[in-house]
């Protein structure tokens, strides 16, 4: 007999999912922190002296900031949990009608799972009689239905991260001196995108050189634009 151990698929998946949704906003909550409030508070200060102006509109921006990428974070979970139960609403109507077809897919499954025909079919008949619903829902859509993926999670860390991110170049023009603050602004950006982008690697599991170098050059490509952008407007209004 063969115990029924090898579905790919385990349970706990739709925690790892979670898991994942919630490193992965965290993460770029933080990029996107860093990087809008730094165009914004370098652009301001282009624009001009005051420190009091640039700690308006910094707090405004993060705020604004916050509260958007937070609702942004939880129409786009809701969609993919919607999406979910669309998938699980179709795997059950393929079960109630084509039994017979769907057990023939999970056979299959298996043996690209690397066992032999007669395991994958011993296999898959036990997983069906066990549960089929549960079965086929995680080996053809790595879903656990019990476990929907949840926004809320997603939803709070990329707010918080956001307004941790972006306490960087607010806290860097604020707490420098007011003839170099751009430039302290500017060098606290470009390390603290250069340990995000490590980290947006960690999770993406994609190069980090490649991840660090595409975070760090947005960043400057924001910073300096929005600070031409100011100086051209304090020119314009003087």
């Amino acid at each position: 007999m063969i115990k029924p151990t090898i579905n790919k698929f385990s349970l706990n998946n739709s925690n790892t999912n979670d898991k994942s949704n919630w490193l992965r906003a965290a993460v770029l909550g933080s990029n996107d922190g860093i990087i809008s409030i730094a165009g914004l508070v370098i652009g301001v200060s282009g624009a001009a002296q005051s420190k009091e102006t640039v700690l308006t509109a910094g707090i405004a921006g993060i705020i604004a900031g916050a509260i958007s990428l937070g609702a942004g974070e939880y129409v786009s979970v809701c969609a993919q949990r919607d999406m979910e139960k669309a998938l699980l609403k179709k795997e059950k109507y393929d079960l109630i009608n084509y039994p017979k077809e769907e057990l023939d897919d999970l056979v299959l499954a298996y043996e690209k799972d690397g066992l032999k025909p007669k395991d994958a079919e011993l296999v898959a008949e036990e997983f069906t009689e066990a549960d089929a619903f549960d079965t086929h829902a995680e080996v053809d859509y790595n879903i656990d239905p019990h476990h929907l993926t949840s926004p809320w999670s997603s939803v709070v860390a990329s707010s918080i991260s956001f307004a941790i991110g972006s306490l960087i170049p607010l806290s860097a023009i604020m707490f420098s001196d007011s003839g170099y603050s751009v430039v302290v602004a500017f060098v606290a950006v470009v390390i603290a995108l250069t340990v995000t982008g490590v980290l947006t690697a960690k999770v993406s599991g994609a190069s980090a050189a490649r991840s660090v170098l595409r975070v760090v050059f947005g960043g400057v490509i924001a910073m300096t634009v929005t600070f031409l952008v100011g100086i051209l407007f304090k020119v314009a209004v003087a």
